[in-house]
């Protein structure tokens, strides 16, 4: 069983800000097939949907205790670390950029590092939506420090929704390469 995981923090509060492009993704790919259920699930810690080959999760863990959903549900289906497809924000890539993996560190995102530390392995795919990051992204903060913390639960600002759009569409078509040609082909086109 594959388990298509999008990384977000439970609650209306959080929609929309730049640590659930995840849960966005997955709402977006659910839409598109028409699969419109997702299931609370609370031993898995997770909302769900399951087809016969995949595993929409949506973990209510909020973003920084992850693995422990993902261990659940990779114990209960017997899923190996390679079978699982982690989708989340990443503040060193620019709004909009992409990029497929698998493996490697987790550069200080810490809803990967729980995921790591779960599994015991980093040894899954990642699909990694850039949000920019304080210096670079956003007009409103230039020339300023601020919370990383913070800053990864704002909104996107008007003026960068459609990049977004654009960037989830792309993430969809990029899950859809990993799981019917495989990893490779996806890195080919997302990196």
């Amino acid at each position: 069983m594959k388990l298509i995981v999008g990384l977000g923090n439970p609650g209306k509060k959080y929609n929309k800000t730049r640590h659930n492009l995840g849960f966005e993704v997955l709402d977006k790919l659910a839409k598109k097939f028409n699969l419109i259920d997702w299931s609370k699930e609370e031993k898995f810690k997770s909302e769900l949907i399951k087809t016969p080959e995949l595993l929409l999760v949506k973990p209510q863990t909020y973003v920084n205790n992850s693995g422990l959903a993902v261990r659940r549900l990779a114990d209960y289906y017997k899923s190996s670390p390679t079978d699982i497809v982690l989708i989340h924000d990443e503040l060193d890539l620019p709004l909009g950029k992409i990029k497929v993996r698998l493996g490697g560190a987790a550069a200080g995102h810490r809803g990967v590092e729980s995921v790591i530390a779960a599994l015991g392995t980093d040894q899954f795919i990642r699909i990694r939506l850039g949000i920019g990051n304080l210096q670079t992204q956003s007009s409103e903060h230039k020339g300023q420090t601020l919370n990383i913390d913070k800053f990864v639960l704002e909104f996107f600002i008007p003026k960068e929704r459609s990049i977004v759009k654009r960037m989830i569409k792309q993430a969809i078509k990029a899950l859809e390469l990993v799981l019917e040609k495989g990893l490779t082909d996806a890195q080919n086109q997302f990196n």
